[in-house]
């Protein structure tokens, strides 16, 4: 009998095989890390190695299955999730040309190219798609055919990684909106390829594959698919998702005017909503959900993640070393002395991440502003719970970015990723958002929300909301403490202020933007 579902997780810095059983109960996971190495010739390149990365995608299937024990004909769906924006080109044999993953920068003289066209057409773009130039395909292909011109003339169809996994289990290609949308050559309104957006843009408009809703089920397993990673010839294979759509899934968040925010490297803000409106000032992205007649309002905080490990690292030796012998966690011992700093952190202004704006998408060097010389008042602590704070600040932006365009906000929040494992964090989040904030029991929330598309494709489940509220579990629920959340009312206010000036010192040259998106 086939009681287990398949997910394939294709990450930014690995590859994973998730079996659940059909409960959403993980049984078993196998992972490999990938690397994205630059080409020396083109600065900033990130190339997505084809032939060595299916490699360990199969290696992936074969080792979850020989850990769990699981025959293959168990398995009864395969689907596929993946970093959002990392595209594929294809000839007409189906060989793969080109491939590069999603935050590949190549790009940035054709980003000028493209404003030179017409200084609106970004807008126009961003109004139709929900995609401006910092992320999407279009730079990208127009690298493509400005440097690689034999490989431009080859092409004959473009897809995204979870389709690219698709394509080699069962040699069909196809493309779902929820990844697709991110490309910025899709109508949002239609949730399908918008070939006018290629033409202003100089593209080519005859490399488009199908559309299939996401949970469709594609087609199966071929006799190579099965030979190359042990899956069983005929497996059903369903349309998957991108990352954070299918991770928003996988936490339950599946209505409209529902919201999550996922910490981890990066933090997005994720807000469903049920029209494809986009905000007039371009500020704040808009993707189609993985859930039909469903959108989404994404704003994306830079680096929260990553911050926080630089200050483990940088500051936290002794930390580091005590948790070795306790066999713990060096964050955990981080957390339990800034539970003591009071909300606020005794004035302390970060600038690491802006609040999002979209078409005009840059960072201020990373600073500390606003402290003392008292070592009482202003340690290692308070600097730690600082960055909790500066992350939550963001949000609290992103927050009203979406309810500005909306009118709406949601009555609480979903808090996944590894920032919501730690309770001192979620609290934070919860006071600043002045809301409450559930945490999931999930740690797999991608995956999960994979193996919800691949049931739901055969019917295993009525529908994606069914399944959702069937496996989705709460671990903890946070209320705000209105005395806390005052203190980051003001803060926030504060934090504004202080930002725009740095922000312009990094525009004057005086200081380094810590990130600035390509062409600006």
């Amino acid at each position: 009998m086939s009681n287990y579902l398949m997910a394939l997780d294709a990450g930014t810095g690995s590859i994973r095989a998730v079996i659940f059983d059909i409960d959403g109960n993980q049984i078993g996971c196998d992972q490999k890390e990938w690397k994205h190495l630059e080409d020396p010739r083109f600065p900033a390149s990130m190339d997505f190695d084809c032939n060595a990365n299916w490699h360990l995608v199969c290696s992936c299937i074969k080792g979850v299955l020989s850990q769990t024990g699981i025959n293959a004909k168990q398995i009864a769906a395969v689907s596929t999730t993946c970093m959002r924006e990392g595209i594929v080109l294809y000839d007409a044999e189906g060989k793969e040309l080109f491939a590069c993953a999603n935050v590949d920068a190549r790009a940035k003289d054709e980003v000028s190219q493209l404003k030179k066209i017409d200084p609106n057409l970004e807008k126009e773009i961003y109004l139709k798609s929900g995609q401006t130039f910092a992320l999407g395909a279009l730079p990208r292909l127009l690298w493509v055919k400005n440097k690689l011109p034999s490989v431009y003339e080859k092409t004959k169809r473009i897809g995204m990684i979870n389709d690219w996994i698709i394509f080699k289990l069962t040699g069909t290609l196809s493309v779902e909106p929820s990844n697709g949308s991110t490309t910025g050559l899709f109508d949002l309104k239609t949730r399908n390829w918008d070939i006018e957006i290629a033409r202003r843009c100089g593209i080519r408009d005859d490399i488009f594959p199908p559309v299939n809703e996401c949970g469709t089920v594609t087609s199966k397993v071929s006799k190579k698919g099965a030979d190359d990673s042990s899956l069983a010839e005929g497996t059903p294979v369903v349309t998957g998702g991108g990352d954070c759509q299918l991770g928003t899934i996988g936490v339950g968040v599946t209505e409209e005017g529902e919201a999550v925010v996922f910490g981890g490297s990066f933090w997005q803000y994720e807000f469903n909503t049920a029209s494809a409106v986009c905000s007039p000032k371009c500020n704040i992205r808009v993707n189609c959900h993985a859930v039909e007649n469903l959108w989404q309002y994404e704003a994306i905080a830079f680096n929260p993640g990553l911050v926080m490990r630089w200050f483990r690292d940088a500051f936290c030796e002794e930390e580091k070393r005590k948790a070795k012998e306790l066999n713990t966690d060096p964050y955990v011992l981080l957390d339990k002395e800034a539970h003591n700093v009071p909300a606020g952190s005794n004035g302390i202004i970060c600038t690491f991440s802006d609040v999002m704006n979209y078409i005009n998408w840059k960072h201020s060097s990373p600073s500390f502003i606003n402290f003392s010389l008292d070592p009482l008042k202003f340690n290692k602590a308070v600097f730690y719970r600082a960055i909790m704070e500066n992350a939550c600040l963001v949000t609290l932006g992103h927050l009203r970015l979406a309810e500005e365009v909306t009118g709406k906000r949601p009555n609480k929040i979903v808090f996944a990723g590894g920032a919501a494992k730690s309770a001192v964090w979620s609290q934070i989040l919860s006071d600043v958002l002045g809301i409450p904030v559930d945490v999931p029991l999930v740690k797999e929330a991608t995956a999960l929300g994979a193996a919800i598309m691949a049931g739901k494709g055969i019917g295993l489940y009525s529908s994606v909301k069914e399944a959702a509220k069937r496996l989705v579990k709460i671990e903890k629920t946070y209320i705000p403490n209105n005395n806390n959340r005052e203190v980051y009312d003001k803060m926030y206010l504060n934090w504004r202020a202080a930002y725009k000036p740095m922000l312009e010192l990094s525009d004057q040259g005086v200081t380094d933007y810590m990130w600035c998106a390509p062409g600006l």
